[in-house]
């Protein structure tokens, strides 16, 4: 049994942010910023891609939420919402779930950096996309 499987089922305590039938939503024990929050269902699926799509829209609904009540109750100023899928993805528990990261400045420990590849094969990796 998975680690986030074990929070689930309650073997292993967590700071309950939101919980229903399907989802559980804790505070991440990292905390990269003050409230971050994993988002997850409570059924065992490995990834994002393993997730049907009614659940994982759910899912999204319970990530937006809790995203309103931080920006609202903790005064962040934006929030970033992402998931990993596969370890060269850097998904480190293989349950799938969703980081509600707030942000409340450039300096608040999290740094997400996007560096363009100048890919030459843009057009190829368009056209198999599209097929």
């Amino acid at each position: 049994m998975c680690i986030f499987c074990k929070i689930i089922n309650h073997d292993i305590p967590s700071k309950v942010v939101y919980e229903d039938d399907e989802v559980l939503a804790i505070l991440d024990i990292s905390q990269i910023t003050r409230g971050h929050t994993l988002v997850m269902p409570k059924e065992h699926m490995d990834d994002v891609l393993s997730c049907p799509p009614v659940l994982l829209s759910k899912l999204m609904c319970v990530a937006q939420k809790i995203s309103k009540e931080l920006i609202e109750k903790l005064d962040a100023k934006g929030i970033n919402i992402l998931t990993n899928a596969k370890e060269i993805a850097g998904q480190t528990v293989p349950h799938f779930h969703i980081h509600v990261i707030p942000r409340y400045n450039e300096h608040d420990g999290c740094k997400i950096t996007f560096i363009s590849s100048q890919d030459p094969q843009l057009d190829t990796t368009l056209k198999a996309l599209k097929k």
